[in-house]
């Protein structure tokens, strides 16, 4: 394998692997680690094929272009050997691209299709491919090899490897396995995943394999899954392959092998041998020789590795040394059989070539050193004979058979390369490929300063690019939190068998397309910001430096998925009531909302779709601003605002009464003594902490202000830690008035109501300005729409004490009332630190429903460095800003974050001469003794967190977030 790979000069290796056929017919992948003598029985009767092993899920993960062409080359093997299932749209947008990326434009001659057969089918798609060919006019083989993958990575059967079995039940099912996990397929159609994060154990034990799951997952459920294959030579085979894929895909560094016991021995010691995807990522990333773009030249037949006259495939190197060339023939094509002659050696190491000349590149700063003698075992040398030289071991079908050959060059200063091959030398050039992102790999967690000054060396420093990779970075953490839906709760509802049927149809057939749109969308973005980045070809750095058109062209598709998003009203009432209806599917509600990935209410998700409109129209906004009406991107950008602020218009009524709706249930389980808050009609205002004036002095309680009545409370200390109600107040006829100088307490304020009058203090004049305006304006709506609801609140709170309710503002309250009766913890719902009213609890402020609203508007996510008080070093996290708390995560592909910091009572600054930060673009968060620096990457990211940052951690008035919210819609 690894004289393949030299040979091929392929880099990026663990991605792929030797598979052959064992005497049992049983595809099996050739173990690295194990002598081939004993894992083939007659080796030189064996076919080994050359094959994509691990199949990554973003294209743009593949650091070099020729790993890319040869992913491209094992999706079109895929697609003859109908591994992959797709239409036929999509099969002959596929066929499309390859034959761009194999034979160039295509110029209306039919002939080329018949000399070119990919598909066995390929004479039924001849009209289909040919439009579809057209429309790839002037597209590179780099571009139509990106095509390829991006459109394979979205079908369903991408790198997936059937492995036959059946349930505990018998049903017949397949099995396989993915970099996300074990994946359970009935025919074609996947019906389940168990993500790596949910497995604690893979084990067969004959013919069963055994799945044993997290019991934090799946805690009171059965925590052990058995299927059964036909043998037990399968099981170990499909077992192997999911070690083999959760360590490469899932950890930092490979296994040790463990240590052979002396006597017995149990269970298998099979390990994984080879680099993870992290351990390549970092080496293509921090490697001292950068990797270098792969290029090649259109042809109009099918090229061969095995036919004598084909081209080689020219690579751009470069140089900062001095070369020096001895002798070069003038012929810029080689033959076959004079890459073969390139490697035979002499007797003192030095390669030789047909005309006997050699090529050696020196250091200007190093001696001379003896070149590599490069050695090829007789059975490989064999396997490289031409087509009409018969051989005993071959590598027929591999990606060999569509090979154009990559120039034999090694990693070194000092590199030996074919003369015949120095004409396609561009020496000036030391690029990445346009299609290499580093933002796609940036997967580490520290970050030294070397690092980030080469990184800023390597951005685009305009303003546009990184308004443009803020729509990139929102749009990761949007998906994500789309997959608490559409993948985590649907695991949980299915397996429990909790929802009915039709509030299952109803709910995933409505975020399911919109989610799939969203995977695309974010792939093109993905794929523009990595050729946005691209230094490799000024043309091309050109015409992709804007992301207006991206925009454009899917806001227009967007628009077609207006009708599911006004459904999500419906959705969101029908789940609530659901959950009343049924216990069992209360119960899986509640239990999932305690799983780590569900970290915000479960409700909240489903505002999500909706939400991010109003992201889209903000962005767009920035860029517009910022480009001056003559910029090329900017009639793109005008006209994909014109459409986004049409769908805001149309969905700006629905998504206040759903942030109302969500809001108002998410209180009804975090508050006992009250039956139902979600009453037709009554909006949510504010909420927050006050203290009320009892015999006792003062006394912490938390307070909810509502369009129609204002309820009091006190945090239990039962296992639910809800908060009681002890007394509600009806708006209507309420007075309110300053009392500062009559009770001696600061920002004290009395509240006049019907049944009883309170005196409550708030911890400043700013609060206490908050709530009196807030109360005002709700009484005075009150008034005006005469809507008298005491009788209502009276049967629909359960606080059913016998006080008397007198105008004594000195009443006496129970502190046993807040050790909740057993009956209360039926309803007990999880407590979770970051929610908004335990913040404001433990925080001693307040937040307003228009608060949370900007903070919706203000929701941010992006790397950051991050830096204790009294730390020297600074970590790397993907850090998400929602719901007045940041959210950490160690890369942007975690299922769920690390840690939380509520920011309400934070203040945000720049450092200090005293805090000793001497590096740019660093903010400061401190509430008392709590002290943090972050630092970003450019000064648009700095200014954008200190801004969202700002708005969850003061509140500037009451009337300025109507004045802004006005403004969603303009």
């Amino acid at each position: 394998m690894d004289e393949i790979c030299q040979r091929l000069n392929l880099v990026e290796s663990d991605y792929f692997g030797l598979e052959f056929c064992n005497s049992r017919g049983n595809e099996i992948w050739l173990e690295s680690a194990k002598l081939i003598v004993k894992q083939v029985q007659r080796p030189k009767n064996t076919v080994f094929r050359l094959s994509v092993k691990f199949f990554p899920p973003d294209p743009g993960q593949l650091q070099e272009e020729y790993t890319r062409y040869l992913f491209a080359l094992q999706i079109k093997r895929d697609l003859a050997e109908n591994k992959i299932m797709c239409n036929e749209n999509t099969s002959a947008l596929i066929i499309s691209h390859l034959l761009q990326s194999e034979i160039g434009d295509c110029d209306g001659d039919l002939e080329y299709l018949k000399n070119n057969i990919l598909l066995p089918n390929q004479n039924m798609l001849q009209e289909k491919i040919i439009e579809f060919h057209w429309k790839n006019l002037g597209q590179t083989p780099a571009e139509s090899d990106f095509q390829v993958l991006e459109i394979a990575r979205k079908l369903e059967m991408y790198g997936i490897r059937f492995h036959a079995a059946s349930d505990r039940e018998g049903t017949k099912i397949n099995l396989a396995v993915a970099h996300m996990g074990v994946l359970v397929f009935q025919g074609n159609t996947k019906i389940n995943t168990f993500n790596w994060a949910k497995i604690r154990k893979l084990s067969f034990k004959r013919k069963r394999f055994l799945i044993k799951l997290h019991p934090e997952v799946h805690d009171s459920y059965q925590d052990t899954l058995e299927f059964l294959l036909a043998d037990r030579d399968l099981c170990k085979i499909f077992w192997k392959n999911c070690v083999e894929y959760h360590t490469f895909f899932r950890l930092m560094d490979q296994p040790k092998p463990k240590a052979k016991p002396v006597l017995f021995s149990r269970g298998s010691s099979f390990r994984y041998s080879g680099r993870t995807q992290k351990q390549l990522v970092d080496y293509m990333r921090e490697s001292v020789i950068k990797t270098t773009p792969y290029q090649r030249r259109h042809s109009r037949a099918r090229v061969s590795a095995r036919t004598l006259s084909a081209d080689v495939p020219k690579q751009s190197l470069s140089f900062t040394e001095g070369v020096e060339v001895p002798g070069s023939p003038s012929s810029a094509a080689v033959s076959f059989q004079s890459v073969q002659s390139a490697y035979r050696t002499v007797a003192d190491g030095r390669p030789i070539h047909s005309d006997n000349s050699s090529v050696l590149l020196v250091s200007k700063h190093s001696a001379p050193r003896p070149l590599t003698e490069v050695k090829m075992s007789p059975a490989l040398e064999e396997a490289w004979r031409p087509s009409d030289q018969p051989s005993p071991i071959s590598l027929q079908g591999s990606l060999i058979d569509s090979l154009q050959l990559s120039p034999l060059a090694t990693r070194s200063p000092f590199n030996v390369l074919p003369g015949s091959q120095m004409s396609n030398l561009n020496l000036p050039s030391q690029s990445l490929s346009p299609l290499q992102s580093p933002i796609l790999s940036d997967v580490g967690s520290t970050r030294v300063d070397d690092e980030e000054e080469d990184r800023r060396k390597r951005y685009p420093a305009d303003k546009a690019y990184f308004i443009a990779k803020e729509i990139l970075t929102t749009e990761r953490t949007y998906l994500k939190d789309l997959e608490v839906i559409t993948v985590w709760f649907r695991s949980a509802v299915i397996k429990e068998n909790a929802m009915p049927e039709g509030l299952m149809i109803l709910l995933f057939s409505n975020i399911d397309p919109i989610y799939e749109f969203h995977r695309g969308f974010l792939k093109e973005i993905e794929q523009r910001l990595a050729l946005w980045e691209g230094r490799s070809n000024a043309h091309v750095k050109g015409d992709y430096q804007r992301i207006g058109d991206v925009m454009l062209r899917n806001m227009c598709v967007l628009k077609e998925f207006a009708s599911y998003l006004q459904k999500h009203d419906e959705v969101l009432t029908e789940l609530e009531r659901a959950t009343k209806r049924s216990k069992k599917l209360e119960g899986v509600y509640k239990e999932f909302e305690l799983q780590k990935v569900c970290y915000l209410p479960l409700n909240t998700f489903l505002l999500k779709p909706i939400q991010r409109l109003m992201h889209y129209k903000l962005i767009l906004e920035r860029l517009c601003k910022h480009y001056h009406p003559d910029h090329r991107d900017y009639g793109d950008c005008r006209d994909a605002l014109k459409e986004v602020r049409e769908m805001s218009a149309q969905l700006h009524s629905s998504l206040i009464r759903l942030e109302n709706f969500q809001k108002l249930t998410e209180l009804q389980r975090d508050l006992i003594g009250v039956d139902n808050l979600t009453l037709p009609g009554r909006d949510f205002i504010r909420e927050g902490c006050l203290y009320k004036l009892t015999k006792k002095g003062l006394q912490q309680r938390m307070f909810f202000l509502f369009s129609d009545m204002l309820l009091y409370t006190s945090k239990g200390v039962t296992a639910s830690n809800q908060f009681k109600v002890h007394g509600q107040l009806p708006l209507y006829g309420m007075i309110i008035e300053e009392s500062e100088n009559e009770w001696s307490v600061p920002h004290c304020f009395t509240i006049y109501s019907a049944q009883k009058t309170i005196v409550v203090a708030a911890s400043s004049r700013v609060e206490m300005g908050k709530w009196i305006e807030d109360l005002n304006m709700a009484i005075e709506v009150v008034k005006k729409s005469n809507e008298k609801r005491a009788t209502i609140l009276e049967t629909n709170v359960c606080d059913r004490s016998n006080r008397s309710s007198d105008e004594v503002s000195l009443e006496q309250e129970s502190e046993d009332d807040t050790h909740s009766s057993h009956s209360s913890l039926d309803k007990q719902t999880h407590h979770r630190a970051n929610t908004t009213v335990h913040v404001c609890w433990h925080r001693n402020t307040s937040v307003s429903m228009l608060d949370h609203s900007v903070a919706v508007e203000n929701q941010l996510s992006g790397y950051l460095l991050r830096k204790f008080k009294n730390s020297n070093g600074w970590q790397k996290l993907w850090v998400v800003f929602t719901n007045f708390c940041l959210f950490f995560y160690k890369t942007h592909q975690d299922d769920y974050p690390l840690a939380s910091l509520p920011l309400l009572g934070y203040v945000v600054s720049m450092p200090t001469d005293s805090d000793h930060i001497l590096k740019d673009y660093v903010f400061k968060l401190q509430f008392k003794s709590h002290v943090y620096f972050f630092r970003a990457e450019s000064e648009y990211t700095f200014e954008r967190w200190m801004e969202v940052i700002k708005s969850a951690t003061s509140s500037p008035g009451r009337m300025m977030h109507l004045s802004q919210k006005d403004t969603w819609m303009g």
